[in-house]
């Protein structure tokens, strides 16, 4: 198991997570189709080519899943009962297809109830902020040693 336990999300915690992924034009058009958003500004190049973009653009809510996806398997991976929810979301910079997003976590508070806060930034190649992401999570308590351990 890979993720951390409650009692290790200490506040000021940085991670700077391993895995980066680069965005495929299949990635934005599938999640795009799937999620039934028909916006021209995500599907179609020339009305794209028309913007101040130039491009299309990477539909925002698949760059939000890759942020909180790429922090799973150092922060929460086997560890955490649910995602609660966002209290803040921006996308300060586009993304485009070819970009690569790596992505920082900072935590920012845990008190003492096994909820933790995360901050996740999301950046590009050139390091600039495509998305933030301040979210609570619910996590597992580290088991007690002299107990048996849980079944996942």
């Amino acid at each position: 198991m890979a993720g951390l336990w409650f009692e290790q999300l200490e506040p000021g915690l940085r991670v700077e997570h391993a895995i980066t992924r680069t965005v495929t034009e299949t990635d934005n058009v599938l999640f795009t189709t799937m999620t039934m958003n028909p916006q021209p500004l995500h599907l179609d190049a020339e009305f794209a080519a028309r913007t101040e973009f130039g491009r299309p653009l990477v539909n925002s809510l698949f760059t939000l899943g890759l942020v909180v996806g790429l922090a799973v398997p150092e922060l929460t991976l086997g560890t955490t009962v649910a995602n609660l929810g966002f209290s803040r979301v921006d996308f300060p910079a586009p993304v485009f297809a070819g970009d690569t997003i790596h992505v920082v976590t900072d935590v920012l508070s845990r008190p003492g109830t096994g909820i933790v806060t995360f901050e996740h930034r999301g950046l590009n190649q050139r390091d600039e902020t495509v998305c933030l992401a301040v979210r609570a999570a619910m996590m597992l308590c580290q088991p007690d040693q002299g107990q048996p351990g849980r079944d996942m």
